[in-house]
Formats: C-alpha cells, sequence, structure tokens
C-alpha cells in the first residue's frame, strides 16, 4: 500500500488514497449509527448506547479481524484488494452484525436502529452474492465496491433521516468513488455499481423497514 506522505507518487494518487483512508467503510459504518441514533432518541446517552452497538458489531469486530488477517498475509491490506481473500472478512462482517441485530431486537432498540442494521445486512449479503455467486460479464463473480456500497448507502440513509440538505454528502461518495479507480483498486463499473447497491438495497430497504416496523 502506497504511504501518504511517499514523496514518490503524485498529488493526485495521494489525495485518493487520503479519500479512501478516510472515507473507508468502517469509518461510515461506525459514524452513521450514531448520526441515526440521535435522530431516532434526540438524547445523548441512548444515541451512543445503541449506536455503539451497531458501530462495535457492523465495523470495529470485523474491522480487527480484517487488520490481523492482513497484517498475517491472509489477504491484500485492509481493504482487501483481492477478490479471493475477502471470504472470510465477509463472514465475520455478517456473524458479528447478526449478533447486532438480536441485541437491539432484545433491548428494543428504536425502530431506526433496527432498520438500519438490517439494511446494512441486506447490502452486505447483495455485494457477497455479486461478488461470489453472480455471473457478470461473463466471468464468474465480480469485485464490487464496498467503498462505493457503505458510502452511497450512507449517504441516502442520511437524508431520509436528516432532509435533502445532506445529498451534499452526495459528494463524499464521489470522492470515494473516484479514489477507487484513481488507485487502481476498482473499474469504473465496480464503483458505480457498488453505488448502484448501496442507495438501492441500502437506502431503499432502510425507508422501508422504517414504515415496516413504525
Amino acid at each position: 500500500m502506497t504511504s501518504l506522505d511517499d514523496t514518490s507518487v503524485s498529488p493526485r494518487h495521494r489525495v485518493a488514497r487520503l479519500a479512501t483512508e478516510v472515507l473507508a467503510p468502517w469509518v461510515w459504518v461506525l459514524g452513521l449509527p450514531l448520526a441515526i441514533g440521535w435522530h431516532a432518541t434526540g438524547q445523548p446517552v441512548p444515541a451512543l448506547l445503541w449506536g455503539l452497538v451497531v458501530g462495535v458489531t457492523g465495523s470495529v469486530i470485523p474491522m480487527v479481524v480484517i487488520v490481523r488477517g492482513a497484517r498475517r498475509g491472509r489477504w491484500e491490506g485492509h481493504h482487501v484488494t483481492n477478490r479471493e481473500g475477502r471470504v472470510v472478512p465477509f463472514i465475520a462482517c455478517i456473524g458479528s452484525l447478526a449478533v447486532g441485530v438480536v441485541i437491539l431486537v432484545v433491548g428494543d432498540a428504536p425502530r431506526q436502529m433496527l432498520a438500519l442494521a438490517l439494511a446494512m445486512f441486506a447490502t452486505l449479503v447483495t455485494c457477497v452474492a455479486i461478488t461470489f455467486a453472480l455471473p457478470v460479464g461473463g466471468a464468474r463473480g465480480w469485485k464490487i465496491s464496498m467503498h462505493a456500497a457503505v458510502a452511497a448507502g450512507a449517504s441516502v440513509m442520511l437524508v431520509i433521516a436528516y432532509g435533502p440538505w445532506l445529498a451534499l454528502s452526495a459528494i463524499a461518495v464521489v470522492l470515494v468513488d473516484w479514489s477507487r479507480v484513481e488507485l487502481g483498486d476498482h473499474t469504473r463499473a465496480q464503483v458505480v455499481w457498488g453505488s448502484v447497491v448501496g442507495a438501492a438495497v441500502g437506502g431503499g430497504s432502510y425507508l422501508w423497514l422504517v414504515d415496516v416496523l413504525g
């Protein structure tokens, strides 16, 4: 992985690397639940409590598994850029988030929090299916961009929760999509479809679930 302070790379590349790190899935999945938790409760302690349930099970625990595996050479870096290396990280994400969903149900969490966790789960499962099962363009398996999917889904959910002015978060989605292509980690098609899946499956299911669970 290229270091941010590596003088041998261009400023454009350094900006792309910075965007990829700052707007990584684990950052969105840690911050978004806190924002939704605040919208759902309007109180700091419950917002922090429920936000951490989703953030820890959806982001922190999977990231610990991913970073440890990367350090041991089991896959390529903490962004898991090789498709075949994504099996264990995906299993860790699905299993950990499933535990989070159970905690939310047993703890009678606000409907927005449960809707968020389930929408994240649906997005993750869809990305797994596309990555390992669906034949796309004649090739079995496709490395859809999780950066794009998570960013786009989060952007749509913020708009649903806080209103149209949060559509400005789409700038961050475009930036992270560009960064993944600029770094050569994904093709344009992979980030576009990642964004579509995130917005449609993540954002769409969140909107539906908030209504259904209400």
